[in-house]
């Protein structure tokens, strides 16, 4: 078991953990249309940074590495936690990290090494003074939740105290075209589980949760108490129809746990016909149909590596606030089994969530957090 130290969440939302849940409990949205955006002569729906508005550290960061070590340092700033230590370990979750730069207006003097994550992930906890060989973790969409599943296990290991976890990706043209070839995009905002769900949108993020020991943490903190990664290979891109991985993964992190104390199941929640029925499934095998079930990508689109850890430092956020966050885009339930979903914030006292999240290749993972820790 590890415990939560700091968070932050950038996007374009906001720059805060605090600024993001406050947008979005005011239902906001960041996704957007947008038209010859990255040289792509099709219209798309995508929540997307303001590139200019990056900080700058300096002219020796792309615009991946820049979100990121904005993301980091402002979560360093919420804690007293020194990056440098040699019990401090970088973890970067990333599904396709400086791959903009094959965009030719976005090349500009890069040396083709630093296209690989590990450079970048290098690069960003150089910045702050750590010189420890950082884990770069991309297993598709459940990137997010596989590093902080290594950062539990480094941690419980000893092989480190302190893990800083950071999620990020950007949009680029090689990206949304292949969504588009996929035919996997909407054009119009997204509708998770909706019964005229047409696809998903993409987004652009960064987040960042930092964790440690359980006993060097405050009493009230957030605790990752279990992770579980079921890889089931149905398919290179679609998701197994018996939501055999997503099941098992729910299963591992909720065995001899009373579900009646979880106040949400934050599910990946693409829109995508095939992925919201899967994960439908998988909740109905796992017996957690009558637990609230909320998705964000209403909200941002499809953040990539972002997303695990963005969802997971936002459902956090709303449970201390006593939300339950709607499902933007949902009206009518449009999957097979009767999953526990609302377009409206709901109230609760809960202080427990599971976070579940698919990807292609057939990887599934899942974790179970509590507030306070097991009691």
């Amino acid at each position: 078991m590890i415990a939560k130290l700091a968070d932050n969440i950038y996007s374009p939302l906001g720059t805060t953990t605090l600024d993001n849940y406050r947008a979005v409990a005011n239902h906001r949205s960041a996704l957007r249309r947008y038209r010859g955006e990255r040289d792509l002569p099709e219209p798309f729906t995508a929540s997307l940074l303001d590139r200019d508005a990056l900080p700058r550290f300096g002219d020796g960061y792309t615009p991946f590495e820049r979100l990121a070590i904005a993301s980091v340092a402002d979560a360093l700033g919420r804690c007293g936690l020194d990056p440098t230590g040699g019990d401090v370990l970088f973890i970067l979750s990333t599904t396709k990290g400086n791959i903009e730069l094959l965009d030719p207006h976005c090349r500009g003097a890069w040396s083709d090494e630093r296209l690989a994550p590990a450079v970048a992930a290098r690069v960003i906890a150089g910045h702050f003074g750590n010189r420890r060989a950082p884990l770069v973790v991309s297993n598709a969409c459940t990137s997010g939740l596989c590093a902080q599943i290594a950062a539990m296990r480094a941690i419980g290991a000893g092989t480190c105290r302190s893990a800083i976890v950071v999620g990020a990706d950007l949009q680029s043209r090689f990206i949304i075209s292949g969504f588009q070839a996929f035919h996997a995009l909407d054009t119009e905002p997204c509708r998770p589980f909706d019964a005229s769900r047409a696809g998903l949108n993409a987004g652009e993020a960064a987040a960042t949760v930092i964790y440690t020991r359980a006993d060097l943490a405050p009493a009230d903190a957030w605790h990752a108490t279990r992770g579980a990664i079921r890889n089931d290979a149905n398919h290179i891109s679609g998701p197994s129809r018996t939501g055999e991985g997503s099941f098992r993964a729910l299963q591992a992190v909720t065995q001899g746990f009373d579900t009646v104390r979880l106040a949400v199941v934050n599910v990946h929640g693409t829109a995508t016909p095939y992925n919201d029925e899967m994960e439908a499934i998988a909740l109905d095998r796992a017996g957690l149909l009558d637990v609230p079930v909320n998705t964000l990508k209403g909200y941002y689109g499809h953040t990539m590596g972002a997303a695990g850890v963005l969802e997971t430092v936002l459902t956090m956020c709303a449970l201390d606030h006593g939300t339950v966050l709607a499902t933007r885009g949902f009206n009518t339930l449009g999957v097979s089994r009767r999953v526990n979903v609302s377009d409206s914030h709901r109230p609760t006292a809960g202080r427990a969530f599971v976070k579940l999240l698919s990807g292609f290749g057939g990887c599934n993972a899942a974790m179970l957090f509590e507030k306070g820790g097991e009691r």
